[in-house]
């Protein structure tokens, strides 16, 4: 048990080394400096270990201490290590994934990100084994971003031995304050994280250019500034105006209605109306890229969650009329859905077809065709779920495209600036078609 004096004496090392660390820091790395004064290191004796929210690294002095004597950068590493996870936004994605997973990732693209830029005031002793580990990982799976690494693992798991040396590596804090009812404290919002992460981007790419040698830095600052479209507010876009029948709520007046039951007994004096104007769905075109690039599952978890959500009382008409594509370099086949029955039963038995490469332009004229004929009476949108690599179609057509991405990809020719670029969760696509 230790005295009052020497617990004070504790407190005020570990203070006095997480100032230090934060001094070097800022010092060796100029452009974390705004991120840095956001994340302030806040004493919780007793806590066992050190946590990070998204807005203050708590630590156990007398742990600290421990760690610093085993590994003298130890709260160096610590904090540069907590600061990283929030300017990848890590700890926001945390309700949507495994979180045991998901922890290991995170870890791991943060330690990696930091062994790369090679600082010399936080290095650590087993930084040469993690660097053997990270080596063999990345050539499977490429730049390591959690997201990329949790992939991987959800693919790919590590056997038992491989996690807890992977979590011996690269573990340095605890992520139990990232689940949001746990914080004590108020946190930073995700979009002011966000803010802060598109700043250390912009600044890498002008003032602080050639600071650092991180690949991964700006890989993992790539995957947490991208931007997240609400895929169900997108399609909202291909809704038209057209009447329904339906009781009027807003246009029926009950004083008239019911006094003239009152009055005349069974005979109301104004009956209500029986339509309105709603906007909805009527009319769509979904086209599938079955190209050797695209998994089957995936295409049909796109498939199942895209009919879903446009299926849904508030947004969808009775009857449609929904063309489903499949293409790569040509249109294989078109599946007409005129009810959900319909989509159902292509769901059960549907095959997917082509598997070749891949040519937008083809589904553009055979949509044109249909047009044509008469097939559309007010055809609002198309959605081409693809992998991006194909030629896309030089002329704007009437009517709302999406070409929807399963994953960010620099390589990847960008679209017509008529058409909305979206790219989707893969892990939402895989829960969707679970």
């Amino acid at each position: 048990m230790y005295s009052k004096e020497q617990q004070q004496n504790q407190s005020r090392l570990a203070a006095r080394i997480l100032e230090l660390a934060r001094d070097s820091i800022l010092i060796h790395l100029r452009f974390l400096d705004v991120a840095l004064s956001r994340l302030r290191p806040v004493e919780r004796p007793g806590f066992l270990s050190a946590a990070a929210d998204a807005a203050a690294l708590y630590y156990d002095p007398r742990f600290l201490l421990l760690q610093c004597r085993e590994e003298p950068n130890f709260g160096t590493r610590l904090y540069l290590h907590a600061l990283l996870h929030c300017i990848f936004y890590h700890s926001f994605q945390y309700d949507k994934v495994d979180g045991s997973l998901w922890d290991l990732a995170a870890d791991i693209a943060v330690e990696n990100t930091i062994l790369e830029m090679r600082l010399p005031f936080a290095g650590m002793e087993t930084d040469d084994e993690a660097r053997a580990v990270l080596e063999e990982l990345s050539g499977r799976v490429g730049p390591l971003t959690a997201e990329r690494v949790y992939r991987h693992f959800r693919t790919e798991p590590l056997s038992k031995d491989e996690e807890r040396r992977c979590r011996r590596l690269f573990e340095r804090d605890s992520h139990e304050l990232w689940k949001r009812e746990e914080s004590q404290e108020l946190v930073l919002s995700q979009e002011q994280w966000k803010k802060l992460s598109e700043r250390i981007k912009a600044d890498l790419k002008s003032f602080s250019r050639g600071k650092t040698d991180s690949e991964s830095l700006e890989k993992n600052l790539a995957e947490a500034t991208k931007d997240r479209y609400d895929y169900a507010k997108l399609l909202r876009r291909f809704t038209v105006t057209g009447e329904e029948v339906s009781v009027n709520e807003e246009e029926f007046d009950y004083i008239y209605y019911t006094y003239g039951l009152s009055r005349y007994g069974n005979m109301p004096l104004v009956e209500p109306l029986e339509y309105r104007d709603v906007k909805k769905v009527r009319e769509f075109v979904i086209a599938l890229d079955t190209s050797a690039s695209c998994r089957g599952a995936l295409v049909r978890a796109f498939l199942r969650q895209t009919y879903s959500i446009l299926k849904s009382s508030e947004h969808f008409f009775q009857k449609v009329n929904v063309h489903i594509l499949q293409c790569d370099s040509e249109v294989r086949s078109d599946a007409k859905i005129t009810c959900e029955e319909e989509f159902e039963a292509f769901m059960r038995k549907g095959e997917l077809q082509g598997f070749g490469s891949t040519d937008f332009r083809p589904v553009f004229s055979y949509v044109e065709e249909l047009r044509q004929k008469g097939e559309f009476e007010n055809l609002k949108g198309l959605i081409y779920f693809t992998d991006g690599y194909g030629v896309y179609p030089e002329r704007m057509p009437g009517y709302d495209v999406i070409f929807a991405f399963l994953r960010e990809d620099d390589e990847q020719p960008a679209v017509p600036p008529w058409a909305i670029r979206v790219v989707l969760e893969e892990d939402a696509l895989e829960r969707q078609g679970s």
